[in-house]
């Protein structure tokens, strides 16, 4: 059973190997918060793989009613201000038990160069508020098609809800994109790890 690990296709019991050729995890590099205005990665994002994958654990915000955002570079992070198109929706769920759902317009880009809000609601910054989820992007490096992504994330927010964001797009150039932008709408990015992966 040698190799199984090392072929793991990301499974949390480290038993199921891959399929042959493809699908394992990289794990490029990992960024932990301390109070930061930005978690920039600027290296690691080139032709190795077709697909990039970003987890979030555990962030925290600063400051209350924050929004947590990111942006790309085609430039290596010189500038930050690709034209995005984007949809944006969420589930939510009160403590007190009200719910919703629906299409967040304020929230989308229409050829907009400026941040993507990842997440539309204010997040909380009690001391057990975060949010945890992923950003998928698919081929960053070609330089034929605009550059896909999906974002699913949960969070707690500061009117105490449980709300599900799912923020879809492209950014819309033909360039290769090789830096990615984290940040939030009001004060730092007060703790929490970010990790980039490369999916082989």
């Amino acid at each position: 059973m040698s190799g199984i690990i090392a072929q793991n296709s990301g499974r949390h019991t480290g038993l199921v190997k891959a399929s042959s050729g493809g699908g394992v995890w990289n794990l490029i590099e990992t960024q932990t918060a301390s109070s930061d205005s930005t978690l920039d990665f600027t290296s690691g994002i080139d032709s190795t793989y077709d697909e990039y994958v970003f987890k979030f654990i555990n962030i925290h915000p600063e400051n209350d009613d924050g929004l947590f955002q990111m942006n790309v570079s085609i430039d290596s992070g010189s500038n930050y201000n690709v034209a995005k198109t984007t949809t944006h929706f969420r589930a939510y769920h009160f403590e007190s038990d009200a719910s919703g759902l629906g299409y967040q317009t304020g929230d989308d880009l229409a050829q907009g160069t400026g941040v993507q809000v990842l997440i539309n609601s204010e997040m909380g910054n009690d001391n057990d508020q975060n949010c945890g989820g992923y950003l998928h992007f698919f081929g960053l490096s070609d330089t034929t098609f605009v550059k896909h992504f999906i974002s699913n994330i949960n969070y707690t927010s500061a009117n105490d809800t449980s709300t599900q964001c799912f923020v879809a797009g492209y950014a819309n150039t033909t360039s290769a994109v090789d830096a990615i932008q984290f940040s939030m709408s009001s004060g730092n990015i007060d703790a929490g790890v970010i990790k980039l992966y490369g999916i082989s």
